[in-house]
């Protein structure tokens, strides 16, 4: 699956942080600083991880202050080691004060969630197990959100509604007081949906399993279901589907949903519990002396 960088997303994303951040100005720097003074300004990763919104944290330098020189940054999806500097930005220490909360804000965020991806990417490897996001994502950030995990070696589940038919346990209980079951609502999806879509259902018992095999559904999910029951599962669906398992995922237990069969492991925790990365940025003026860099960011 690509990783390319969605821009458009990224541009609107930044002018909406920029607004929360500087619709007033940023009343201290202004007092403190009434004329430029040059600075550089060195963000810096402070345990291993899979760097993302590096294109981001640029984008928010841009805006604050197009003048800004980006003079050293990692890549998106690369991985460092403990106290590397990820990017490097020189130009004015007012814009650099204006503009830090908000790259780091993106860098933090999207930093975690690519490193945790990477880490349950590599749980799996040796599988033939792929694993996805899903739609748990921070309102207006989806696309930066799916795009971290990407980078971090995963692959994207539904970016909306309509990119695929999804029959969950509450459209099953709306159809199910119409007396109609799973077999028939996959049928329904079938005839009424548009051509090329899959069809994926979700199954939480083994008499579910059998009955969307009935109904001809292209994906079944197992939702919640034990490392041993996917195992019973997988082997009633033999092929004849594809295999999504999902609910209670966690690093202990990735060894065996993978070892099940599935083909998809699919796991909310990636965007909406990955804990935020450990960066800081350091400016230190140029014109005035090194000095002892002090770490900021709060």
């Amino acid at each position: 699956m690509t990783t390319q960088t969605p821009l458009q997303q990224i541009r609107a994303a930044v002018k909406a942080a920029l607004a929360e951040d500087l619709s007033l100005g940023d009343v201290t720097t202004t007092v403190l600083f009434p004329k430029s003074v040059r600075a550089r300004g060195t963000i810096v990763a402070h345990h291993p991880m899979t760097v993302a919104g590096i294109a981001v944290a640029r984008q928010v330098f841009a805006q604050v202050d197009p003048s800004l020189k980006i003079i050293h940054s990692v890549r998106d999806g690369a991985v460092v080691r403990a106290n590397a500097p990820v990017l490097i930005v020189q130009g004015d220490a007012r814009s650099l004060l204006m503009a830090e909360r908000a790259a780091l804000n993106f860098l933090q965020h999207l930093s975690g969630i690519a490193t945790l991806t990477a880490r349950f990417v590599s749980a799996v490897r040796g599988y033939r197990v792929k694993i996805l996001d899903t739609r748990k994502t921070t309102p207006s950030l989806r696309a930066l959100e799916k795009w971290a995990v990407r980078l971090g070696g995963g692959r994207n589940h539904r970016q909306s509604l309509g990119d695929g038919i999804l029959i969950k346990d509450n459209h099953l209980a709306v159809l199910r007081a119409q007396r109609i079951g799973v077999t028939e609502a996959c049928r329904l999806a079938r005839e009424r949906g548009p051509q090329g879509l899959k069809i994926e259902v979700e199954a939480q018992t083994l008499k579910d399993v059998r009955e969307a095999l009935n109904g001809g559904a292209d994906i079944i999910l197992l939702d919640n279901m034990t490392p041993a029951l996917v195992q019973q599962a997988t082997a009633i669906i033999k092929d004849r589907a594809l295999v999504e398992v999902s609910g209670g995922i966690t690093l202990k237990n990735m060894h065996e949903m993978a070892a099940s069969g599935a083909d998809f492991i699919s796991i909310g925790a990636l965007t909406h519990s990955a804990p935020a990365a450990d960066l800081s940025m350091d400016i230190v003026p140029i014109d005035h002396g090194q000095g002892q860099p002090k770490r900021r960011g709060r």
